[in-house]
């Protein structure tokens, strides 16, 4: 994503690396190992035995996750930064020969064709440099080489979020709202994604909203949060908030924990979250 699909067009995730994990919690794995059980129920590949890619990998919190029920997982990014966290928290199972790391971008992957049972590629494609008024064409190439390296009929879990999702799911988009319409552009609404999927040879399986968590854990909740900058390093909306935005979000931050109104803020402003969810976890198989 960004100048290579692979890093992100507006985050500095090198800087970032380092908090990143202090707020960010893996959100939907529950889900992904469901879809890539049904699936290697088809291929007649048991789960414990499938190798994953996980495409656009970060700091490996989905590969860890995955490592408890899959055979083998390779792991993808761009970002040195991002990478290097990922192997350090993985090293026993990479010493294990359970997990691999490549630096590669996801829209030109270094493996064969129909090397993998599964792909994941979770909250990567709003990174990518698009353009929604001609079609989504970046995640187009992305999933076209997703498809390539996937065996026919194994699984691609995409997880993303809804516009709803956007609009409601996040208490404090309404601090940055310029940031948070920025942001939302860069998702393909999903019935738009699920047409892209079609049209790069996967067949929708299923769409799935987990309401249970939230993608910075218990964090997410703190309503001082966005004062402290490594909370603010877990979620990129806020590098798409200028300097007199920012400032603007944290003086009402401040303003309204003054006059004792803060938590009913943050309270009113995710009422929905609770029913509706953060993230949504599509399922696709390669036809």
């Amino acid at each position: 994503m960004g100048e290579g699909s692979g890093i992100s067009s507006y985050e500095d995730y090198t800087r970032k690396s380092g908090n990143y994990d202090k707020t960010r919690r893996p959100v939907g794995t529950e889900i992904s190992v469901g879809c890539f059980a049904h699936a290697g129920a088809s291929l007649g590949t048991p789960l414990d035995r499938m190798e994953i890619l996980d495409a656009g990998c970060g700091t490996g919190n989905y590969s860890l996750a995955m490592l408890d029920h899959v055979g083998r997982v390779a792991a993808v990014d761009l970002n040195p930064g991002m990478l290097r966290v990922a192997s350090e928290k993985l090293a026993g199972a990479e010493a294990e020969g359970r997990v691999s790391f490549e630096t590669a971008r996801i829209d030109e992957l270094p493996f064969e064709d129909g090397r993998f049972d599964g792909v994941m590629i979770n909250q990567v494609l709003h990174h990518l440099p698009d353009d929604p008024a001609r079609g989504f064409p970046e995640h187009r190439r992305v999933f076209r080489e997703l498809a390539r390296v996937l065996k026919p009929g194994g699984a691609l879990v995409v997880n993303t979020c809804s516009q709803e999702q956007l609009l409601h799911g996040y208490w404090h988009y309404g601090l940055i709202r310029a940031a948070a319409d920025a942001l939302r552009s860069r998702y393909a609404p999903l019935d738009e994604l699920a047409e892209i999927l079609a049209d790069c040879g996967f067949e929708l399986r299923g769409r799935f909203a987990p309401t249970d968590a939230a993608v910075q854990g218990e964090s997410y909740l703190d309503p001082r949060g966005p004062l402290r900058e490594e909370w603010r390093d877990g979620d990129s909306v806020w590098s798409l908030a200028d300097e007199d935005s920012l400032e603007h979000a944290l003086v009402r931050i401040r303003d309204l924990d003054e006059r004792g109104e803060l938590e009913s803020y943050v309270a009113r402003n995710d009422a929905l979250r609770p029913s509706i969810g953060q993230v949504t976890v599509i399922y696709a198989s390669k036809g």
